[in-house]
């Protein structure tokens, strides 16, 4: 469906999984795990999200390039370095370590459901479509980039 790529901000995205995530759990069996293991845990995700959500921002500030995921046809510089040499989207890894702590937040393994349906959305309709536009752009240094870093983790 070309007409949902490059449309919805990837936060927005995020949030509209969130709000999946909350409906079903309030609707399905909670499981309680120990309140110290799950709060642990929470902090883990939140920081590991927070970290490459501000390292992916960072890197791209450095290269003086757009941070727009909407035009990624005004991208400047292509960034491989820092955060990016262990995922070619950590600011997308970051949004989905948010909505794995927020699984573990409402206590219901059924909530884990949204991550998967944020990672498929987010790669069809915003990364494959970016990455096209890279590949118009950067030619064969992208291609040598997509060899050498996964899409994810």
């Amino acid at each position: 469906m070309p007409s949902l790529e490059l449309k919805i901000p990837p936060p927005i995205v995020a949030l509209l999984c969130a709000l999946i995530m909350w409906a079903i759990a309030s609707q399905t069996l909670l499981y309680f795990i120990r309140p110290e293991l799950k709060w642990a845990f929470i902090v883990i995700f939140v920081v590991i999200g927070i970290s490459f959500d501000i390292a992916g921002l960072l890197a791209f500030r450095s290269k003086q390039t757009t941070i727009n995921p909407l035009h990624p046809e005004k991208t400047s510089a292509l960034v491989t370095h820092g955060v990016y040499r262990i995922t070619r989207n950590p600011m997308y890894c970051g949004m989905g370590f948010f909505l794995l702590a927020w699984a573990i937040f409402l206590d219901s393994p059924m909530a884990l459901l949204g991550l998967p349906v944020f990672i498929f959305y987010i790669s069809h309709f915003q990364i494959i479509p970016e990455e096209k536009i890279l590949l118009k752009l950067f030619g064969d240094t992208f291609i040598q980039y997509q060899q050498r870093v996964r899409r994810w983790l």
